[in-house]
């Protein structure tokens, strides 16, 4: 045998041994990823509380100083006296007086209750109510996946995409 056909042969063998032990190590070790399925995200609901405030024009009513309305009962009683006065003929009528300033009193009444009720004012309040302001985060990632023919199921931090890294066998989860 010649020195180059030697050669070749001893190459020929050590290509066909590297070849076979890398194909057989790829047999054995298994695939270098597993296919990613589905993702679906895990998220959270997050509330937080704030203080919304605004300025409200009210409208109130003015104290009344005089509750029992005495001042207007006692000027319609006597407008009214006077009136029966005038109607019953003057002075020897006494009935029309009483009359007249009984009317007169109590219309007296009603119309400075009536004043006083009209009587109001406006001012500004600050009224304020809690509202929630409610967000979502994404805290996780369900991954459903394929591996070797088999399905399966895992909870990631983030979403890995169309595939898994797989190292000895095992699902690399974590970020490189």
């Amino acid at each position: 045998m010649n020195k180059s056909m030697l050669t070749g042969t001893v190459l020929g063998v050590a290509v066909a041994t590297a070849a076979g032990s890398i194909a057989g190590y790829r047999m054995v070790s298994g695939p270098d990823y597993a296919d990613v399925v589905s993702v679906a995200p895990v998220t959270e609901r997050i509330s937080n509380p704030r203080e919304e405030c605004e300025n409200v024009v009210v409208t109130r009513q003015k104290p009344v100083q005089d509750q029992h309305r005495i001042a207007g009962t006692l000027i319609g009683a006597v407008g009214g006296a006077l009136a029966g006065d005038a109607l019953g003929g003057g002075g020897k009528n006494t009935g029309a007086k009483v009359a007249g300033a009984v009317v007169g009193g109590y219309t007296g009444n009603k119309v400075q209750e009536n004043m006083q009720a009209g009587d109001t004012y406006q001012t500004t309040e600050r009224r304020c109510n809690t509202v929630q302001d409610v967000s979502e985060r994404t805290v996780a990632y369900n991954v459903t996946y394929e591996l070797n023919g088999e399905t399966g199921k895992v909870q990631m931090d983030y979403d890995p995409g169309a595939t898994i890294p797989v190292r000895d066998g095992k699902l690399v989860l974590a970020r490189d």
